[in-house]
């Protein structure tokens, strides 16, 4: 039986979030709902995921860099893609091919939002087929 990854989707948009975890549940994951970064925090208390699909806009603009932060703490293995729609929204714009925002921002991949499912399918695949 192949064992089905742990996908934890955080994110305050609950029709992105119902559209994405359909997306992600065809694809074979199991996935875990958070709509926010407390209740993703208790749920880490709980389980590991084997990938996090944080926003980074949550309680606050930048909630999800602190929950970001918390999942590689408890995990540094554990993959974090982070959903920005601040380049969309104020034009500041991060990257991870720069070793001083790659240091400070816990994640292995950065997507705009607002986001086609496409986008998102192709980096968990990266993350979960050899």
């Amino acid at each position: 039986m192949k064992v089905r990854p742990k996908v934890m989707l955080v994110d305050t948009d609950e029709e992105l979030i119902a559209a994405e975890k359909q997306g992600l549940e065809e694809m074979g994951c199991e996935v875990l709902v958070s709509y926010s970064a407390r209740e993703a925090e208790k749920q880490l208390l709980e389980m590991q995921p084997d990938c996090a699909i944080v926003n980074l806009m949550l309680e606050y603009a930048d909630s999800g860099f602190t929950l970001a932060y918390h999942i590689k703490k408890k995990n540094p293995a554990t993959p974090v893609i982070m959903l920005t729609p601040i380049t969309n929204e104020t034009g500041i714009e991060f990257n991870l091919l720069k070793d001083n925002e790659k240091h400070w921002i816990k994640a292995e991949c950065l997507l705009p939002k607002p986001l086609r499912f496409e986008q998102l399918r192709r980096e968990v695949r990266k993350l979960f087929v050899s």
